[in-house]
């Protein structure tokens, strides 16, 4: 079982239009785990929802975590829990925390995109930049200023920011001529962070590869449905290291009910391919990869997949389980 820590809600406060913020203290008085900026933690809630959430605080705390929700029309039921059912001193479970969003902390320049509630990652990574004297610039959009929280926070951490609200300036932002203007800052070394909706995430994306820009990182709270590859099985079987176990992945049943209706627990929260908590190292086989998580690089490798989405190449695969 995936180890918990025991939390409780020590503050909500309104930051901005929909958005609440949630911060969490360790009961009992002892420290959180050390995180890095980017980093974010899963919240266990009502009705046994678990959602995943970016800290937004300062890397260097450990007296508390502190994470932002928007409420979601379109809320699954974690959204709307947060804003709905959480109080002031509720006890309340969180897993460690994660990081598939890594600020490289040498990078002779960074460059860092919010689009929305995705400033949350965004504002720990400009943080952490601004203690250790890094140069870094943000570009923040929004629907519009009362939609944009932590506008504050992000005037007194950033010299340079790029300010952009649909609604002031009749539409979405041209996230190419953006990126573009910053082409001769800190040349080959410049490093490109990006968290936000889906539709600008993959803006950027193309945008980066255009530019030829190297090194480009996303976070996406919103999963990315990837088909599966025209090579993958239908049918293959899954040996597990640890547990002796050889089971049989059928059409219609993912490798995640297989794992699971044998008994076999993965740590799951998203089940969508984005949060990261089911990575298994793979052993021998070849994964097809469907999850968000992962660079291309990372997946190329084929040593560690999502098991809650991904599928299989090979006809067997074997998993540390």
């Amino acid at each position: 079982m995936a180890h918990t820590l025991n939390a409780f809600v020590h503050t909500l406060k309104y930051e901005a239009q929909d958005i609440l913020s949630l911060e969490l203290r360790p009961l009992g008085g002892e420290a959180f785990p050390a995180f890095e900026a980017g980093a974010h933690i899963d919240l266990h809630l009502p009705q046994g929802i678990v959602r995943s959430y970016s800290l937004l605080n300062d890397s260097q705390e450990r007296h508390r975590y502190v994470v932002a929700v928007l409420k979601d029309k379109a809320s699954r039921g974690g959204s709307r829990a947060v804003h709905e059912e959480l109080r002031i001193a509720m006890p309340l479970q969180i897993s460690e925390p994660r990081n598939n969003f890594t600020l490289v902390e040498t990078a002779e320049h960074s460059v860092l995109v919010a689009g929305g509630i995705g400033i949350t990652p965004i504002l720990s990574m400009a943080q952490r930049l601004h203690q250790l004297g890094r140069s870094f610039e943000v570009i923040y959009c929004a629907r519009s200023r009362r939609s944009a929280a932590y506008v504050a926070d992000i005037e007194a951490l950033a010299t340079q920011v790029h300010w952009h609200f649909d609604d002031a300036q009749g539409g979405p932002p041209d996230l190419h001529a953006l990126l573009a203007a910053r082409a001769g800052v800190g040349a080959a070394n410049t490093h490109y962070y990006a968290c936000g909706p889906g539709v600008m995430l993959d803006a950027f994306e193309r945008s980066c590869r255009d530019l030829g820009y190297a090194h480009a990182h996303i976070e996406r709270f919103q999963a990315v449905e990837v088909a599966p590859a025209s090579d993958a099985q239908h049918t293959y079987t899954v040996e597990l290291k640890r547990s002796g176990q050889r089971l049989t992945v059928v059409p219609g049943q993912s490798l995640l009910d297989t794992l699971q209706a044998a008994g076999i627990y993965c740590n799951t929260s998203c089940e969508e391919g984005i949060c990261g908590s089911c990575e298994t190292r793979v052993l021998e086989g070849t994964p097809d990869h469907r999850d968000s998580v992962l660079s291309p690089a990372e997946q190329a490798t084929d040593q560690m997949m999502m098991v809650c989405v991904s599928g299989c190449k090979s006809p067997h695969l074997v998993l540390d389980l």
